[in-house]
This record gives C-alpha cells, sequence and structure tokens, in this order.
C-alpha cells in the first residue's frame, strides 16, 4: 500500500515538473534594452515605472535621458529611441510622419516666483488674472511689479521662458492663447533650469511642471520658490475655491476635480515610430498603463481615468 502511495506522489511530481518545465518554455522572456528621451515633466514619472519595471524583469535595462517634448518626438520619429515621452498635444503633421501615442499620466504647469519677491504675499493672497500672465509673457506690457500687483513697488520684473521646444511651454503659452515662440523672457534650458534661475532671482517669474517646483519629499512649493496662484475668475482676489496650492496633493486634487484649468494641465504621452511592435517594448507600456499606475500618485502624477486607460490599451491592439 505504502508503495502505490510513494509511486503515485512520484508520478504527481513528475507531471507537476513537467507542467512547470513546458509553462516556463512558454513563458515569455523579457530581455534587453528600452531606450526613453524626452520630456522633463515626464521624466521622474518614467524613471520611476523603469525602476519598478527592471524589479519584476531584472534582464531589462531601461535608459531614460530628459531634453524636452521636441526631442522626445524627433528622436521617436527619427527611430534613435524606442520612446519617446511628450508633454503636449500630439501634432496633425506629426502623426502624418508616423507618430503613435498613448496618454499615460497627466500634470499640470504652474507659474513660480521668488520667495523673496517683494509682492510675493500680496501675490500669493490675490491671485494673478490671466490678463496679467499675458502683459508679462507676451505683450510685455507687465514691466515692473506693480504693474501685477497693484501696489507702489517699483522693481523691475526678469521674466524666464524655456528655451527648448518643450511641452511646459507650449502649454504655459496655449493657457495665454499664443504658441512658445511668443512668449518673452529670458529663455533656459529645462525645467530644473527654469526653477534654479528663479531660485536665484528676487525678481524673476518662471513657470514649471509641477515636479519641479514641489517638492516630492515635503510636498511643499521647492525652497526658495512660491507657486503663483491663477485668479480664475478675475475678481481680484483669490477666493476658497480657488486656494489649493498649498501642497501638492492639494494641487493634484484641484486638477482631478477640474478646478485647475486645462490648459496648464494636461495628459502626457508616450510616442513611437508606429504602433511598436517589439514585444519587449510593448510588454513595458502595456504595464505602465496597467499596474504601473499604482506609482503614479506617490510620484507626484495624475492617473487618468479608468475609462482613459482602456482606450489606450486598445489602442494599443490596433483597436
Amino acid at each position: 500500500m505504502k508503495k502505490k502511495i510513494i509511486a503515485g506522489l512520484v508520478i504527481i511530481l513528475v507531471q507537476a515538473f513537467v507542467a512547470v518545465s513546458i509553462y516556463s518554455a512558454e513563458a515569455p522572456k523579457l530581455e534587453g534594452t528600452i531606450t526613453v528621451s524626452g520630456a522633463w515633466a515626464l521624466y521622474p514619472m518614467a524613471v520611476k515605472w523603469a525602476e519598478e519595471y527592471q524589479k519584476l524583469n531584472p534582464k531589462v535595462k531601461i535608459d531614460i535621458s530628459a531634453g524636452g517634448a521636441g526631442k522626445g518626438m524627433a528622436d521617436a520619429l527619427a527611430g534613435v529611441v524606442d520612446v519617446g515621452m511628450v508633454s503636449r498635444d500630439i501634432y496633425p503633421e506629426e502623426v502624418t510622419k508616423g507618430a503613435w501615442y498613448v496618454g499615460v499620466t497627466k500634470d499640470a504647469v504652474v507659474p513660480v516666483i521668488n520667495e523673496l519677491n517683494p509682492v510675493a504675499q500680496d501675490l500669493l493672497s490675490k491671485g494673478v488674472k490671466r490678463e496679467t500672465f499675458i502683459a508679462i509673457w507676451v505683450t510685455e506690457l507687465a514691466k515692473t511689479w506693480s504693474d501685477v500687483s497693484g501696489t507702489q513697488v517699483k522693481d523691475q520684473i526678469n521674466t524666464y521662458t524655456r528655451s527648448d521646444a518643450c511641452g511646459a511651454g507650449e502649454v504655459w503659452a496655449k493657457y495665454l492663447g499664443k504658441k512658445q515662440e511668443d512668449l518673452r523672457g529670458v529663455g533656459v534650458y529645462g525645467d530644473p533650469g527654469i526653477a534654479e534661475a528663479v531660485r536665484r532671482d528676487a525678481l524673476g517669474i518662471g513657470y514649471n511642471n509641477i515636479n519641479y517646483a514641489y517638492d516630492a519629499k515635503t510636498k511643499k512649493p521647492i525652497q526658495g520658490l512660491k507657486v503663483v496662484p491663477l485668479d480664475l475668475n478675475g475678481n481680484g482676489k483669490l477666493d476658497p475655491e480657488e486656494s489649493f496650492y498649498g501642497t501638492l496633493p492639494e494641487l493634484m486634487k484641484a486638477i482631478i476635480d477640474d478646478k485647475y484649468p486645462s490648459p496648464p494641465a494636461r495628459e502626457l504621452n508616450f510616442v513611437c515610430k508606429g504602433n511598436p511592435q517589439s514585444p519587449l517594448v510593448k510588454a513595458f507600456i502595456k504595464w505602465v498603463l496597467t499596474d504601473g499606475q499604482k506609482f503614479v500618485p506617490e510620484t507626484g502624477y495624475i492617473n487618468l481615468s479608468q475609462a482613459r486607460l482602456d482606450a489606450q490599451l486598445k489602442k494599443m491592439d490596433g483597436k
């Protein structure tokens, strides 16, 4: 009797071993390198996704470099990288050239000033009208901080804008009814560059993607910076429903609730030269749209709706 039991157990173990061997042979073995470049806006999120994905797939290497949305699009269309990060709308002419894209998360652009700005408290309590931002970045009719605040502070405004083709510049310009090339000011490369330029200039004003305006640990504005509230209804004061800039979670909730306008809130995209055929690239993007979404809020970004994510997954399958 014991011999029969032992024999039966051996058969079961052999069958299990065979089944595992067959599954292992059939299971996809992800191995290789995925190259990614582009928008500063998406860079911290992409780095987090890469770190987590490589933990699950140790034979996969993901190389990521920032350089602006324009670079991400150009690199993707040229086939220089597998995935371009683009933090703005995709243009029809880019689609004609072969740009295939999916939205992967959402964030926003905010105006920033130095925390020592002479009218900082006035701006933080009243906010700034869209028309005033136009006078700063487009028409240049606002030349001193008195023109912005209505106070007697006659110090000159030092305006900063992005020198690289970028989603932040395009989205901020779109909010002002223009294009990035219409924005005036001293050109500075990259999100970190703008933030640092304003941090060093008590009379400076610029704009940043939210993950470069807020500290990832404290969730408050980066030391040396203040985020300028938008006076959305233009009544010359910051109403309670417009007061959501104190911490990053507050602003994120305002974006989710559509209290912060779009633009300058917007969707961030992964772009490829055509629907990716590489199993390696396809598997990574699908993971980003599914399991990878759990890392979005903790990294300071906003999840797309489930319906939107489902639509992106169908797009990957050519539907």
